[in-house]
Formats: structure tokens, C-alpha cells, sequence
């Protein structure tokens, strides 16, 4: 494999993760209430990303290979688990 076929198959592993990542942050001010210290929308956007990268690694690696639909159901309960948190999910003393 050379170094452009790596490259490919680099992007085309993080372009699930990546579309899900966008679609999830910009729904998510019509399907949670907004929070006055939520992170800005790039830094949603990476966290998210580097969430949904890492399940599918962690699926990858259980699986022993790609494109399993558990890995993706997964990476969606994780991504939007990381999405609920970052918009306030979880509050002290509540």
C-alpha cells in the first residue's frame, strides 16, 4: 500500500465521523436547549469528531475490521452522548 492509499483509506475512515459530527452540531440548537456556556461550534465540532473517530477505532479493534453496523450504532450513541454532555446533560448538584 502506498503512501496515497493510506491516505485514502485515513480519510474515507474518519468521513462517517466526520458528517456526523457536523449534522450533530448543527441540529442540536433545534433538539436541546441552548446553554450559556456551551463550547463554540468548531470546538463542538472536533470533540465530537475525535469521539466518533474513536469508537470506530474501538470497533475496528473489537470487530477486526471496518464498516460493522454495531461499530456505527456505537460511534452514534457516543457521539451524541459527548453532543448531550457539552450542551449541559449532566448538572452539579441536581
Amino acid at each position: 500500500m502506498g503512501p496515497l492509499d493510506l491516505i485514502n483509506h485515513l480519510v474515507n475512515f474518519a468521513a462517517a465521523p466526520a458528517f456526523v459530527a457536523l449534522v450533530l452540531v448543527v441540529l442540536s440548537p433545534f433538539l436541546m436547549r441552548k446553554v450559556a456556556s456551551a463550547p463554540t461550534l468548531y470546538a463542538q465540532v472536533a470533540m465530537n469528531l475525535g469521539v466518533g473517530v474513536l469508537a470506530m477505532l474501538l470497533g475496528f479493534w473489537f470487530f477486526g475490521r471496518d464498516a460493522k453496523m454495531a461499530s456505527y450504532g456505537f460511534m452514534l450513541v457516543a457521539m451524541a452522548s459527548c453532543q448531550w454532555f457539552m450542551l449541559g446533560g449532566v448538572r452539579a448538584g441536581k
